[in-house]
């Protein structure tokens, strides 16, 4: 039975936690590409995945097992996920999604900061009960290149943890801490 998109109207039970599931999804998507780690990003997306990247087109677990590489050029990245809307059909879901990618590179010469806005498309797939990307296309609206304004030191900042790559990322030593190993 196909349902028609209806902006406001009151989702039941059953379609509250489907959409939850899939903003979990869009949020572990983010966190595997910033902690630039490829199992992290791996279980965003079915095995059968696939991806419209631009410069990658193919197969998501090939992308996902090339992105730490390109990610790890970046002394930090921070992709923001907004104005989610998913129009859903039973087991099938047409996700469209605000990014803001914030990149910072000490690699460049002179340091640059990157900022990318755009969208995903993507098109996900409930499978016994779990929600995961069939397919995303990246749709860039905007973007911007300058040197480096950010600062990491005075007493705004003194203290601060600072974000990093997988396994260096206070995330990870935080979760062995809760959690105890894997």
């Amino acid at each position: 039975m196909k349902k028609t998109f209806e902006p406001g109207r009151v989702p039941d039970a059953a379609e509250l936690a489907d959409r939850l599931a899939i903003h979990e999804v869009l949020a572990v998507h983010s966190r595997g590409v910033d902690r630039a780690d490829a199992q992290i990003l791996k279980s965003a997306y079915w095995p059968d995945a696939e991806v419209a990247y631009g410069a990658f087109d193919g197969s998501a677990h090939q992308f996902c097992d090339g992105l730490p590489r390109g990610i790890k050029r970046y002394q930090s990245t921070q992709h923001t996920v907004t104005n989610v809307l998913i129009e859903q059909v039973d087991a099938d879901a047409l996700v469209e999604s605000y990014v803001t990618a914030y990149h910072l590179s000490s690699v460049d010469s002179p340091e640059t900061e990157m900022t990318y806005l755009g969208r995903y498309l993507d098109h996900m797939q409930r499978r016994n009960g779990v929600w995961k990307i069939l397919f995303r296309r990246v749709v860039m609206d905007w973007n911007q290149h300058q040197g480096v304004s950010a600062r990491f030191d005075g007493p705004t900042f003194s203290g601060l943890a600072l974000g990093g790559h997988a396994p260096d990322d206070p995330l990870f030593t935080m979760r062995e801490q809760v959690f105890g190993r894997d």
